[in-house]
């Protein structure tokens, strides 16, 4: 018997495909994109196209495994689930009854459903009064820079960038990271759109535009700061919007004119003056206009204050006023789902536990007071992409610190798990999603049985919390009880199981500033933020440098700016152990800029180090131009396992934090390259 199940790609990708999954007597034969579905219009990206060789991997989790050598070996054997869970509930039980802020959970964004990314596992955490986590490791600098200038994580429609005449990508490689954004700005560029990259890296993106801004990593601000100036001094400020729909216009002119001519920008970000005069011309006189801001741009000291930065531009120039116009880093605020009846912050009860920023996770394992004595780890691969890699595998290492790894393989993290449960993937269990990328929401049905004795993990944490005596009622929804509590007032679960997708209740052409309405304290664009002013920061838009990439010091030991974006076929350490995958992306390397390479004696394939004071790690260098000089990339997030030392780019990034949002600063990252094998002839 076949049927069709209607299903959601699950990961930190904005796109958020709808899916179809054709199911031949409860085996999934075949996944596609739904083609009724508007944004996936039927397409899927290379690595969700195999999602079923994941689902089916030979290596899969599929049982209950308790540790059986030492940490990080990854020997483990096969037990119960009441095994698990009574020595889970027994171990935790001490360490909550003395203080259970020594429990730590730490999870990410390995599924993006509301269900088993952020329901019965916070509510568990939070009737337990374990430490908080803030979950920093991405988005957050960007999210309070836009927080700051529009008021929430919200923007233009992606559907409308085919309209635009001109199309910057900020910071945004869509061809790898937002595959249907792409196709619309490829349409926009048939119809004689000019798109301009501005990113340190010759992207696959970037090759494609018409136009490579190639600025030194962490100066974004500082250009978007000189586009302003050249926009005030010849007249191209939409002076009409700017009065009626901004707050500290006046106040910004000022600063701007005064401290940040293009020539001084020009220095600051390594290009000509021409070049920031040219893209402020471009950008104050060709309508619409359409800014893809990514957030790899903000993953720097001064990223926060960066994005806030760029942030401002569209409203300078008017273009809110046309659906094809205005700036989108996130739309997922505008979805104003319940998080509080989802995870249910009222289990506190009054307590207010610890917050551990999980960007400074080796510190917290390794030195916080009192010390974590145990972490459940889920939806997250932290020993390889939590910046700091040695404090992080230090402070996994505790043989004091029991730990617990939900996943659907073992992972890095789950070699040093004292008990590895087994969880459900994307065509196993119920979920409901929004996306940070469109503006709908989509339902996944379970499409197969578990494999093995997989669960979900809303049904691991229900039955951890029956272990642990809670006997709230809201421990005993179910999965489909959580869908309806995300969609209320928004949509009906129902429906949305049969149809996959609806469109939120906005227009077709949905301009949503068009008139002002920003969703900020003013209701207005603010160029000037009191919010930003009651936390002791500068109201205005200023240029806040990165630490390590502009210190001339630091250069001198470390000269190489070095910055890890994603992996064409991987999605941060998701689908980094499948071989297919693997075979695409052959090795870790690093590309080179050939003038930085001559310096050092390295050659096209060489084996070379990467180091600096926080550590090292071996790759294989292409010597190919795609960085500017100065500057080296490796593409990542290669598992340790995988790689050719047992390292990746996280052993030598910083614990330091964003301006902004308490953020990683991945990309603000000085090392020094040296060969160590030359390629064979």
């Amino acid at each position: 018997m076949s049927e069709i199940v209607k299903v959601a790609c699950p990961h930190d990708c904005p796109d958020t495909c709808a899916m179809l999954v054709t199911v031949d007597d409860g085996v999934a034969t075949r996944i596609q994109g739904d083609p009724q579905a508007p944004f996936t219009e039927g397409s899927i990206c290379t690595k969700v196209s195999h999602y079923l060789e994941r689902t089916y991997a030979p290596d899969r989790l599929k049982y209950p495994m308790r540790r059986s050598g030492r940490k990080g070996e990854g020997n483990f054997r096969r037990i119960s689930w009441d095994e698990a869970l009574d020595e889970i509930a027994a171990r935790l039980k001490p360490l909550a009854a003395e203080n259970p802020e020594t429990i730590l959970p730490c999870s990410y964004a390995g599924t993006m459903g509301m269900v088993q990314y952020s329901s019965m596992d916070r509510r568990f955490f939070y009737k337990l009064g374990a430490s908080l986590l803030d979950r920093t490791l991405c988005s957050t600098a960007g999210k309070y820079g836009l927080k700051a200038t529009l008021g929430a994580s919200v923007g233009m429609d992606p559907e409308r960038f085919e309209e635009a005449k001109l199309i910057i990508l900020w910071g945004a490689n869509p061809v790898v990271s937002n595959l249907h954004l792409w196709g619309r700005v490829q349409a926009a560029k048939r119809r004689g759109a000019k798109v301009i990259a501005i990113d340190p890296y010759r992207s696959l993106s970037a090759e494609k535009c018409t136009q490579h801004i190639a600025l030194l990593p962490g100066t974004d601000g500082a250009l978007a700061l000189g586009v302003m100036h050249v926009l005030m001094r010849e007249g191209l400020v939409d002076r009409d919007y700017v009065s009626r729909y901004t707050l500290g216009y006046d106040a910004l002119e000022k600063r701007v004119l005064a401290e940040y001519p293009p020539e001084r920008v020009a220095k600051l970000c390594g290009l000509t003056s021409a070049e920031v005069v040219q893209l402020a011309r471009d950008y104050g006189t060709i309508k619409p206009a359409a800014i893809r801001l990514n957030y790899g741009m903000q993953r720097h000291a001064g990223g926060g204050i960066a994005a806030r930065t760029i942030a401002c531009l569209p409203a300078l120039v008017g273009a809110w006023r046309d659906a094809a116009g205005g700036i989108v880093l996130s739309t997922a605020d505008f979805y104003k789902f319940d998080h509080a009846a989802l995870e249910r912050p009222d289990l506190l009860a009054g307590r207010r536990p610890r917050t551990i920023n999980q960007s400074k996770l080796g510190d917290a394992l390794t030195s916080a007071k009192p010390p974590v004595r145990a972490i459940v780890i889920y939806n997250n691969n932290p020993v390889a992409v939590c910046p700091e890699s040695d404090k992080v595998i230090a402070g996994f290492s505790r043989e004091d610190l029991f730990t617990v790894v939900i996943d659907h393989f073992q992972t890095d993290s789950a070699d040093y798990a004292d008990i590895v449960l087994p969880a459900t993937t994307q065509l196993e269990h119920h979920d409901v999603h929004k996306s940070y990328g469109h503006l709908y929401m989509l339902a996944n049905n379970p499409a197969i049985a578990p494999v093995g004795e997989a669960l979900p993990n809303s049904e691991i944490f229900r039955r951890l919390a029956a272990r642990m005596g809670f006997d709230e009622p809201c421990f005993r929804d179910s999965d489909e009880d959580i869908c309806r509590t995300a969609l209320a007032g928004k949509a009906d679960w129902e429906a949305l199981k049969r149809d996959g997708w609806q469109r939120l209740a906005v227009p077709e052409r949905f301009a949503p500033f068009a008139h002002g309405g920003f969703p900020t304290p003013s209701g207005k664009c603010e160029l000037y933020s009191e919010w930003l002013e009651k936390q002791g920061v500068d109201p205005l838009p200023f240029y806040n440098p990165p630490v390590e990439v502009a210190d001339a010091a630091l250069a001198e030991s470390y000269p190489l700016a070095f910055i890890s974006p994603p992996a064409r076929h991987f999605l941060n350490s998701s689908f980094a152990n499948l071989p297919r995958f693997r075979e695409f992306e052959r090795e870790p390397h690093l590309d080179m800029h050939p003038q930085d390479a001559a310096a050092r004696g390295i050659r096209e394939g060489d084996h070379v180090r990467v180091y600096n004071a926080r550590g090292s790690y071996t790759l294989r260098a292409r010597v190919n131009g795609k960085p500017r000089p100065g500057v080296v990339v490796a593409p990542s997030v290669w598992w340790k396992k995988y790689s050719p030392d047992g390292r990746n780019a996280n052993n030598v990034t910083s614990q330091r934090t964003t301006d902004l949002g308490g953020g990683a600063t991945f990309y603000d990252c000085r090392v020094e390259v040296e060969r160590v094998e030359r390629a064979a002839a």
